[in-house]
């Protein structure tokens, strides 16, 4: 009987984690911190949930038996890797479970910014039929319109095939490039990351936050992208030098962004994003879906069940694979 915890989450269903678990798992339920996970600690052989900045070397020195922390998430910013690293535990994402929650959400604020969803209903529910101005109602389709991926893991090809169903020109910057044959039959091409900011009518972010990629998008990155062009941002907040693309959006710089992240969060009521009106803003919500839950967990479950097996897990993160 392998011995896991479940970091209890608001963003968990529970229910369904219970439902699913396999009978040799022996699962607590709780909270980072509270006293039943730190008593947890001591025999737990697995680490189920999302990465949380009070793990460090203090953390996996009481946790002595681990083997595993296994993410829900894509994205493992949070997590501190050099102290994983030097207490021989792996930490692994989710195995793509929710990449096509993401993907569609990249989508959605696309769509969103180019038809101006958030001020047609504004107008309409206020009884302004078509604005007070209709000069004002400009409105785009994304068919034939060129988009910019950038970072083309599991999520990015996602969201690549989805806009190539929309009639999309698809191209894309990441360090790793695909092969010839690789590109051509995801219908995408490469383009160095200034040729992408350049020429893009939509850049759409999908890249993990390290190191390199912490406000990757910055003052002079918005100034190489159209003034048409919109920016749309489902990975992680800091990959974008917020001062920077406020100023982008408030002096027309760009035209729009959609955003599903931020510098801070939650951001601070004061936050300039929330008096523009050339942004669509959601609650880091693009991820964590009801359909994906199962997904999670059952990648979850069986990661768990691979290293009490003695087998190697999945999804180890890059920074972590030997």
């Amino acid at each position: 009987m392998g011995r896991i915890i479940l970091a209890d989450n608001p963003l968990n269903e529970i229910d369904i984690a219970k439902d699913m678990v396999p009978p040799n798992l022996d699962m607590t339920i709780a909270r980072h911190g509270s006293p039943e996970f730190i008593a947890a600690l001591a025999d737990a052989e697995c680490l189920v949930g999302f990465g949380d900045g009070t793990m460090d070397d203090a953390f996996y020195k009481s946790a002595p038996k681990l083997k595993l922390v296994q993410l829900l998430s894509a994205g493992y910013d949070r997590c501190d890797i050099e102290a994983a690293r030097r207490a021989g535990v792996p930490i692994c994402n989710n195995g793509g479970a929710n990449s096509t929650a993401v993907s569609e959400h990249a989508l959605l604020l696309m769509l969103a910014v180019s038809r101006r969803i958030v001020w047609q209903h504004t107008n309409v529910a206020a009884g302004r039929w078509r604005g007070n101005n209709v000069d004002d109602v400009k409105l785009y389709e994304l068919r034939g319109r060129k988009l910019g991926i950038v970072g083309l893991g599991t999520i990015g090809k996602k969201t690549a095939r989805l806009a190539k169903a929309f009639g999309m020109d698809v191209q894309y910057y990441d360090t790793k490039r695909l092969t010839e044959e690789e590109a051509d039959t995801l219908g995408v091409r490469f383009a160095l990351f200034e040729e992408v900011l350049r020429s893009s009518d939509i850049v759409s972010l999908h890249v993990p936050l390290g190191p390199e990629t912490r406000h990757m998008m910055g003052a002079e990155q918005f100034r190489m992208m159209k003034p048409s062009a919109y920016l749309v941002n489902t990975c992680r907040g800091p990959v974008v030098d917020e001062v920077a693309m406020i100023e982008a959006l408030s002096n027309g710089t760009i035209a729009g962004a959609g955003l599903d992240v931020f510098d801070q969060e939650p951001p601070p009521p004061n936050n300039p994003l929330f008096g523009l009106a050339n942004v669509i803003l959601t609650a880091h919500l693009a991820g964590p879906t009801y359909d994906n839950q199962f997904t999670r967990f059952r990648n979850a479950f069986d990661n768990c069940q691979r290293v009490l097996r003695g087998e190697k897990p999945l999804w180890v993160i890059p920074e972590l694979q030997a």
